[in-house]
């Protein structure tokens, strides 16, 4: 039900034990094959981002959710264990559309909340998947090699002032794990919540921030669309702008995110 558990299953050599997905679990490119599960109850092809806040702000607000699950395809994949998330109602299925499919799914599967907000967290999901999916050991080995990439890290040798903005329009701050990746490359984000929801700002504030790297990674998007929103931002004085891939590397609290660091090291040092 989420991409970055979809990414830790294959990460742990777990790929053919899936039998479906979610609309967007799409790393590694071979899990596009399986059957998709849920899709988003909006349509937001086309949206500006403005425009895909204020949908989504809107449908929460009348208590309805943002994502519908075939219930039929998913009882007759009949899978032993679910995983899923309960951190963002708007990043992925959460519990609440679940909780009503599983009512209709005989053996009931075991069912794996992810709801990460450090990295410590990450590894700690990481484990568990290992844990439920007969992969301890694997798990263990995908967690001690980021571990050592970290440790070998050599971020620049004078912190940069960063602001690190998960939408631009309106602008969002880091937050969960981002604040922590961020200190570990070498940066210091004064609008960063270290381990807390990312939340609404403003471009006085980023400006306010004094940034000299500003990191454009838009939840939901690749790198391309990221080059293209960084464009569309105001001036911010004395900053350098630097879209990067949040699918990849940051948005997705999976099995690469060491290597998300190493590119905010690269970013900040540049």
């Amino acid at each position: 039900m989420l991409p970055a558990a979809t990414e830790i299953v294959c990460a742990l050599g777990g790929e053919a034990a899936l039998v479906g997905r979610s609309h967007e679990c799409d790393y590694p490119p071979s899990v596009r094959g399986l059957p998709v599960v849920s899709r988003p109850a909006l349509s937001l092809d086309g949206l500006a981002q403005s425009e895909i806040d204020h949908a989504v702000a809107g449908r929460l607000a009348s208590g309805e959710s943002l994502y519908l699950l075939d219930e039929d395809l998913l009882n007759g994949l009949a899978p032993d264990v679910i995983l899923t998330q309960d951190l963002c109602q708007v990043c992925a299925p959460s519990g609440n559309e679940l909780t009503r499919a599983l009512a209709s799914i005989a053996p009931r599967p075991e069912v794996v909340y992810l709801t990460p907000r450090t990295l410590a967290d990450i590894d700690a999901n990481i484990l568990e998947v290992g844990r439920a999916i007969g992969r301890d050991a694997e798990a263990r080995a995908v967690v001690a090699r980021n571990r050592e990439r970290l440790a070998r890290l050599t971020p620049p040798a004078e912190r940069r002032r960063v602001v690190f903005l998960e939408w631009t329009d309106p602008p969002y701050c880091a937050g969960h794990w981002m604040p922590e990746m961020i200190a570990l490359a070498g940066g210091d984000d004064p609008l960063g919540r270290s381990g807390a929801d990312s939340v609404r700002i403003t471009w006085d504030d980023v400006r306010a921030a004094r940034p000299e790297v500003v990191i454009v990674a838009p939840c939901g998007y690749g790198l391309a669309e990221a080059e293209r929103l960084a464009r569309t931002i105001p001036a911010i004085p004395n900053a350098r702008v630097v879209p990067v891939d949040a699918n990849a590397f940051f948005a997705r609290p999976g099995p690469r995110y060491a290597e998300g660091v190493e590119a905010l090291a690269r970013a900040f040092a540049g």
